[in-house]
C-alpha cells in the first residue's frame, strides 16, 4: 500500500476568492429572488440607484460607475426605457439619464428596502468590521483596475 501524498493546503488567497464567490452567489440569490416581485433585476435597481443619486448622468457615466462597457449599459438602458423606468434626454452630443414617474417610485420605495436587505446579509460583521471589508474590497479593486 502506497503511502498517502501529503495534500498541499491552498494559500490564504484562494481560500478567500472562494469565499467571498460564494458569499456573493448567496447574497445575489437572494437580492435577484427578493427583486422578482418588481420585476426589477439587480442591474436594473443598480442603474435605479446611480441615476437617483446622480440625475442628468450620461450613459458613459453610469458605465464607467457601473463597471461596465456603454455597449452592455446601452442594452439595459433601452429595455429600461421601453419599461417607462428611466429617460434618456439628448444633451449636445450625449444622452442624458433622468428616472420617470416609475422609475422614481421604484428608487424611493425599493432601493431602501433592498439596502436594509443587503445590511441584514452582512449583519453577522459590525459597522466597523463591514467599513474595514469595504476598505480591504476597494484596494483589491484597485490593484485589479491597474493590472
Amino acid at each position: 500500500m502506497a503511502p498517502a501524498r501529503a495534500r498541499r493546503p491552498y494559500s490564504p488567497a484562494l481560500l478567500a476568492w472562494l469565499r467571498l464567490v460564494r458569499v456573493f452567489q448567496q447574497i445575489d440569490r437572494a437580492s435577484t429572488d427578493s427583486l422578482r416581485p418588481q420585476q426589477i433585476s439587480p442591474a436594473q435597481l443598480d442603474v435605479l440607484a446611480k441615476v437617483g443619486i446622480s440625475e442628468g448622468i450620461n450613459q458613459q457615466e453610469l458605465a464607467d460607475a457601473l463597471l461596465v462597457t456603454k455597449g452592455n449599459v446601452c442594452q439595459l438602458l433601452d429595455k429600461m426605457e421601453s419599461n417607462a423606468l428611466i429617460e434618456r434626454r439628448p444633451s449636445g452630443r450625449l444622452n442624458r439619464l433622468f428616472l420617470t414617474e416609475k422609475g422614481r417610485v421604484i428608487f424611493e420605495t425599493i432601493v431602501p428596502r433592498h439596502d436594509t436587505l443587503i445590511g441584514g446579509y452582512l449583519g453577522a460583521l459590525s459597522t466597523s468590521e463591514q467599513r474595514e471589508l469595504l476598505r480591504l474590497l476597494r484596494r483589491v479593486d484597485h490593484s485589479l483596475e491597474r493590472a
